[in-house]
C-alpha cells in the first residue's frame, strides 16, 4: 500500500470544500493503492478551522498557514484562498518541498505567475492549477474527436463565459473589485477557464486584440457608509489568432443577467463542428457534413462509461456528472503525477500560458485595442 499522501488544505470556503470532497472521495471513486490522509486544515480565525475540521475530515486544525505548508508531516498543499494570497503560500510550500494544488488564477500579476512557475520547475515538485472544466469527459472526448479528424481541419474557435454574480448594481463592494486583492476581474475569475479550454482544443494563442469595460464603476459599501470604486473589469472580449493559424474570439462577462455558468464554445472545422455549454456539462454537440442533406443535423453525445473516467463514478450513461466530480478527476490526475514523477496538467507552466492570454487581453484593452503578441 505504501505510505499515505498527507494533505494540508488552506482555506475552508467554497473551493476549500470542493478540494476536501475531492481528497476524501478520491480512492473511493478512482481506486488506487495509496491512502490519502487529510492531515491539516488551515483557516483564520482558528475557530473557523476547528469548526470545519471534523466536517471536512481532517486530523488537525491551525490558523498558521506558514506552519501548515512547512509541516514535516505534509506532502501536498491545497491552496483555495483569495487570489492575493496564492503567490506567497505557493512559494513557501514549494520551497518546503511540497507538491502544490492551487486554485486559479495563479497570482495577481503575470510577473508573480512567472515567479511561481520558475520556482516549481527549479524545486522539482509537482503542481496543479484548478482548471477542473478541462477534465470533463465531454471535453476530453471533444479533444479526441478533433485529433481523429472527425470535423476536419480546425478553422475557427468561438467561446464565451458569462455569469451574473456581479450584474446587480446594488451588490455590495467586496475584495473581488480591488486590484490588490483580486487582480483582474472577470478575466481572472472566468475568462481564464475559457482560455484553458481554447488551448486544449486549438493550441496556444499567438496574438490578440481586445477591449474591456467596467459596467458598475462603483459599488455600495456593506456597512452603508458610502461607495467604493470597482478597480477591475466586468466584461472583456478579444479577437485572437492561435499559433496554429486558427482564428477566433473570446468573450467574458460577470454582469450577464440570467447566466449562471455559461462556459460555452464552438470549434468550426472544414467537415463539421463541435459545440459545448458547461450549463449542460454532460452533453457534446457534433455536426458532421456527411450523408443526405435532408438527414443532416447536430447530434447530441451524452457522456457515459465510454467516455472515461465517467464509468468510475456511474455505470449508466445519462446519469450525469457534476462540478465536484470534475474536482475528483483533477485530484486523481494530480496524484498520478506525484506517484509517477510525470508532469501534471495543467501545472504551473501550463497555467502561466493561460494567464499570459488574459493579461494580454487587459494590456490590449488598456492600449486602445492594439494587437498584442504573446
Amino acid at each position: 500500500m505504501g505510505t499515505p499522501l498527507n494533505v494540508a488544505l488552506v482555506g475552508t470556503g467554497f473551493m476549500g470544500k470542493t478540494h476536501a470532497l475531492a481528497w476524501r472521495n478520491l480512492r473511493a471513486v478512482m481506486g488506487g493503492a495509496r491512502e490519502i490522509q487529510l492531515e491539516l486544515l488551515c483557516d483564520m480565525p482558528l475557530a473557523q478551522a476547528q469548526a470545519t475540521q471534523a466536517q471536512f475530515g481532517f486530523a488537525r486544525a491551525t490558523e498558521d498557514w506558514q506552519a501548515a505548508v512547512a509541516d514535516p508531516n505534509v506532502d501536498v498543499v491545497s491552496i483555495t484562498t483569495p487570489n492575493h494570497l496564492h503567490k506567497e503560500m505557493a512559494l513557501a510550500a514549494i520551497h518546503a518541498g511540497k507538491h502544490v494544488w492551487c486554485e486559479k488564477p495563479m497570482a495577481l500579476t503575470l510577473a508573480e505567475a512567472q515567479e511561481m512557475s520558475k520556482a516549481a520547475a527549479t524545486q522539482g515538485v509537482q503542481t496543479m492549477v484548478g482548471y477542473n472544466y478541462i477534465h470533463n469527459p465531454a471535453f476530453t472526448h471533444a479533444q479526441q474527436l478533433i485529433k481523429d479528424g472527425i470535423i476536419g481541419r480546425i478553422v475557427h474557435f468561438r467561446g464565451w463565459v458569462d455569469e451574473d454574480y456581479q450584474a446587480d448594481p446594488n451588490l455590495a463592494w467586496t475584495w473581488r473589485a480591488k486590484l490588490a486583492d483580486a487582480g483582474l476581474g472577470t478575466l481572472g475569475d472566468l475568462g481564464c477557464h475559457l482560455v484553458s479550454m481554447a488551448y486544449g482544443l486549438c493550441g496556444p494563442v499567438e496574438s490578440l486584440i481586445a477591449d474591456m469595460q467596467t459596467v458598475h464603476e462603483t459599488r455600495p459599501l456593506a456597512d452603508g457608509t458610502g461607495a467604493a470604486t470597482v478597480e477591475n473589469e466586468d466584461t472583456a472580449t478579444a479577437l485572437v489568432r492561435f499559433a496554429s493559424g486558427v482564428q477566433g474570439s473570446l468573450s467574458t462577462s460577470r454582469s450577464a443577467w440570467g447566466r449562471k455558468n455559461r462556459l460555452a464554445w464552438e470549434v468550426h472545422g472544414t467537415k463539421g463542428m463541435l459545440c459545448f455549454d458547461q450549463e449542460r456539462m454532460n452533453e457534446l454537440q457534433l455536426y458532421v457534413n456527411e450523408g443526405p442533406k435532408r438527414t443532416q443535423g447536430f447530434k447530441t453525445i451524452l457522456t457515459g462509461p465510454e467516455h472515461g473516467p465517467y464509468g468510475q463514478f456511474c455505470p449508466a450513461p445519462g446519469h450525469q456528472l457534476g462540478f465536484n466530480d470534475l474536482k475528483i478527476i483533477e485530484a486523481a490526475r494530480f496524484v498520478d503525477a506525484i506517484q509517477t514523477g510525470t508532469d501534471a496538467h495543467p501545472n504551473f507552466a501550463d497555467a502561466l500560458g493561460f494567464e499570459k492570454v488574459i493579461h494580454a487581453m487587459a494590456a490590449s484593452a488598456r492600449a486602445n485595442g492594439s494587437r498584442v503578441t504573446l
